[in-house]
Protein backbone atom coordinates (compact mmCIF):
# COMPACT_ATOMS: atom_id res chain seq x y z
CA UNK A 1 0.00 0.00 0.00
CA UNK A 2 2.96 2.70 0.97
CA UNK A 3 4.70 1.60 -2.64
CA UNK A 4 1.38 2.35 -4.36
CA UNK A 5 1.15 5.99 -2.48
CA UNK A 6 4.24 6.66 -3.49
CA UNK A 7 4.15 5.78 -6.71
CA UNK A 8 0.99 7.79 -7.69
CA UNK A 9 2.48 10.87 -5.67
CA UNK A 10 5.64 10.55 -7.59
CA UNK A 11 3.01 10.15 -11.07
CA UNK A 12 1.21 13.39 -9.86
CA UNK A 13 4.53 15.15 -9.45
CA UNK A 14 5.25 14.41 -13.06
CA UNK A 15 2.15 14.68 -14.47
CA UNK A 16 2.12 18.26 -12.97
CA UNK A 17 5.60 19.35 -13.98
CA UNK A 18 4.21 18.58 -17.36
CA UNK A 19 1.15 20.49 -18.21
CA UNK A 20 3.54 22.91 -16.90
CA UNK A 21 6.73 22.79 -19.39
CA UNK A 22 3.30 22.41 -22.01
CA UNK A 23 1.90 25.52 -21.35
CA UNK A 24 4.71 27.41 -21.10
CA UNK A 25 6.09 26.13 -24.86
CA UNK A 26 2.59 26.18 -25.91
CA UNK A 27 2.59 29.91 -25.25
CA UNK A 28 5.80 30.89 -26.93
CA UNK A 29 4.72 29.00 -30.04
CA UNK A 30 2.07 31.42 -30.29
CA UNK A 31 2.18 35.15 -31.33
CA UNK A 32 1.03 36.21 -28.46
CA UNK A 33 3.56 35.60 -25.75
CA UNK A 34 7.21 36.49 -26.01
CA UNK A 35 10.11 35.47 -23.54
CA UNK A 36 11.91 38.46 -21.99
CA UNK A 37 15.38 37.40 -20.25
CA UNK A 38 17.86 39.81 -18.61
CA UNK A 39 21.03 38.75 -19.02
CA UNK A 40 22.75 35.94 -16.08
CA UNK A 41 25.18 36.88 -13.43
CA UNK A 42 27.69 40.58 -14.18
CA UNK A 43 28.79 41.47 -11.08
CA UNK A 44 29.29 45.19 -10.65
CA UNK A 45 26.48 48.09 -12.01
CA UNK A 46 26.76 49.69 -15.27
CA UNK A 47 30.01 49.42 -17.61
CA UNK A 48 33.72 51.06 -16.55
CA UNK A 49 34.59 54.38 -18.13
CA UNK A 50 34.78 54.45 -20.94
CA UNK A 51 33.71 51.10 -21.99
CA UNK A 52 33.32 50.73 -25.96
CA UNK A 53 30.83 48.01 -27.58
CA UNK A 54 32.88 46.59 -29.75
CA UNK A 55 35.77 46.04 -26.66
CA UNK A 56 34.71 43.13 -24.18
CA UNK A 57 37.27 43.55 -22.02
CA UNK A 58 36.49 46.95 -21.57
CA UNK A 59 32.14 45.94 -20.15
CA UNK A 60 31.23 44.51 -17.29
CA UNK A 61 30.95 40.95 -18.55
CA UNK A 62 29.27 37.37 -17.13
CA UNK A 63 31.10 35.71 -14.28
CA UNK A 64 32.02 32.27 -13.82
CA UNK A 65 28.73 31.83 -12.21
CA UNK A 66 26.99 33.76 -14.33
CA UNK A 67 27.75 31.66 -17.69
CA UNK A 68 27.41 28.36 -15.86
CA UNK A 69 23.53 30.08 -15.02
CA UNK A 70 23.31 30.83 -19.10
CA UNK A 71 23.97 26.86 -19.70
CA UNK A 72 21.04 26.05 -17.07
CA UNK A 73 18.65 28.53 -18.31
CA UNK A 74 18.71 27.14 -21.69
CA UNK A 75 18.90 23.57 -20.74
CA UNK A 76 15.81 24.46 -18.36
CA UNK A 77 14.12 25.86 -20.97
CA UNK A 78 14.42 22.45 -23.02
CA UNK A 79 13.00 20.16 -20.52
CA UNK A 80 10.24 22.54 -20.62
CA UNK A 81 9.35 21.98 -24.36
CA UNK A 82 11.15 25.15 -25.53
CA UNK A 83 13.15 23.37 -28.75
CA UNK A 84 13.60 25.96 -31.66
CA UNK A 85 13.54 29.88 -30.64
CA UNK A 86 14.53 33.17 -32.25
CA UNK A 87 16.81 34.57 -29.82
CA UNK A 88 17.68 38.06 -30.06
CA UNK A 89 20.13 40.15 -27.84
CA UNK A 90 21.62 43.56 -27.06
CA UNK A 91 24.53 44.32 -28.18
CA UNK A 92 26.06 44.25 -24.64
CA UNK A 93 28.89 41.61 -24.24
CA UNK A 94 26.97 40.45 -21.31
CA UNK A 95 23.84 39.64 -23.05
CA UNK A 96 25.25 38.28 -26.08
CA UNK A 97 27.13 35.90 -23.97
CA UNK A 98 24.16 34.60 -22.22
CA UNK A 99 22.24 34.14 -25.50
CA UNK A 100 25.07 32.76 -27.12
CA UNK A 101 24.80 29.59 -24.13
CA UNK A 102 21.51 29.41 -24.44
CA UNK A 103 22.53 26.97 -26.96
CA UNK A 104 19.41 27.67 -29.54
CA UNK A 105 21.37 27.67 -32.89
CA UNK A 106 22.60 31.22 -32.25
CA UNK A 107 21.16 34.26 -31.86
CA UNK A 108 20.98 38.09 -34.05
CA UNK A 109 22.14 41.18 -31.92
CA UNK A 110 18.61 43.76 -31.96
CA UNK A 111 19.66 47.45 -31.24
CA UNK A 112 16.11 47.26 -29.82
CA UNK A 113 17.60 45.77 -27.10
CA UNK A 114 20.30 48.08 -26.53
CA UNK A 115 20.69 49.59 -22.82
CA UNK A 116 19.31 53.13 -21.68
CA UNK A 117 21.37 52.98 -18.48
CA UNK A 118 23.77 55.75 -19.56
CA UNK A 119 20.94 57.95 -20.69
CA UNK A 120 17.96 56.56 -18.62
CA UNK A 121 16.02 60.00 -20.50
CA UNK A 122 15.68 57.29 -23.30
CA UNK A 123 13.47 54.77 -21.43
CA UNK A 124 10.29 55.74 -23.14
CA UNK A 125 11.74 56.19 -26.53
CA UNK A 126 13.25 52.69 -26.26
CA UNK A 127 10.69 50.95 -24.60
CA UNK A 128 8.49 52.31 -27.66
CA UNK A 129 11.55 50.22 -30.20
CA UNK A 130 11.12 47.71 -28.01
CA UNK A 131 7.13 47.35 -29.23
CA UNK A 132 7.82 47.95 -32.21
CA UNK A 133 10.27 44.81 -32.19
CA UNK A 134 8.56 42.67 -30.45
CA UNK A 135 5.37 43.85 -32.59
CA UNK A 136 7.96 42.77 -35.92
CA UNK A 137 8.65 39.75 -34.47
CA UNK A 138 5.78 37.81 -33.42
CA UNK A 139 4.55 38.16 -36.73
CA UNK A 140 7.15 35.78 -38.72
CA UNK A 141 8.57 33.63 -35.68
CA UNK A 142 6.23 31.08 -36.82
CA UNK A 143 5.73 28.41 -33.94
CA UNK A 144 9.63 29.23 -32.56
CA UNK A 145 9.71 30.86 -29.08
CA UNK A 146 10.71 34.62 -29.64
CA UNK A 147 13.65 34.83 -26.61
CA UNK A 148 15.00 38.50 -26.22
CA UNK A 149 17.84 38.64 -23.58
CA UNK A 150 18.27 42.60 -22.42
CA UNK A 151 19.27 44.34 -19.38
CA UNK A 152 17.71 45.44 -16.28
CA UNK A 153 16.07 48.91 -17.17
CA UNK A 154 14.82 47.75 -20.44
CA UNK A 155 12.70 45.07 -18.96
CA UNK A 156 11.75 47.67 -15.59
CA UNK A 157 10.76 50.08 -18.09
CA UNK A 158 8.59 47.37 -19.81
CA UNK A 159 6.73 45.45 -17.57
CA UNK A 160 7.28 47.75 -14.39
CA UNK A 161 8.88 45.61 -12.40
CA UNK A 162 12.90 44.94 -11.39
CA UNK A 163 14.12 41.30 -11.61
CA UNK A 164 17.19 39.41 -11.04
CA UNK A 165 19.84 38.23 -13.48
CA UNK A 166 18.86 35.45 -15.04
CA UNK A 167 15.21 35.49 -14.47
CA UNK A 168 12.95 35.71 -17.02
CA UNK A 169 9.69 37.22 -18.03
CA UNK A 170 6.45 35.92 -19.76
CA UNK A 171 4.86 38.53 -21.54
CA UNK A 172 1.47 38.45 -23.06
CA UNK A 173 1.80 40.86 -26.16
CA UNK A 174 -0.82 42.58 -28.72
CA UNK A 175 -0.57 43.15 -32.27
CA UNK A 176 1.57 46.16 -30.87
CA UNK A 177 4.23 44.44 -29.39
CA UNK A 178 2.46 45.65 -25.99
CA UNK A 179 3.01 44.28 -23.08
CA UNK A 180 -0.79 43.01 -21.46
CA UNK A 181 0.05 41.12 -18.67
CA UNK A 182 3.22 38.86 -17.50
CA UNK A 183 4.71 36.41 -15.04
CA UNK A 184 7.75 36.49 -13.82
CA UNK A 185 10.19 33.33 -14.16
CA UNK A 186 12.60 33.02 -11.57
CA UNK A 187 16.08 31.74 -13.32
CA UNK A 188 16.07 27.82 -12.34
CA UNK A 189 19.10 26.52 -10.53
CA UNK A 190 21.02 23.17 -11.87
CA UNK A 191 19.56 20.35 -11.26
CA UNK A 192 15.46 21.67 -10.83
CA UNK A 193 12.74 20.37 -13.40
Amino acid sequence: MQLKKIILTALGLLLSVCAQASDLSEKLQSTDYVLLMRHTLAPGVGDPAGYTLTDCKGQRNLSAEGRQQAVVVGQWLKKQGVTTAQVHSSVWCRCKDTAELLNFNGFKVAPALASFFDEMHKSQISTQALEQFIAEKVKTKGKQALILVTHHVNIHAYIGENIASGDMVLAQVDAHGKMRSYTVIPRPSQGQP
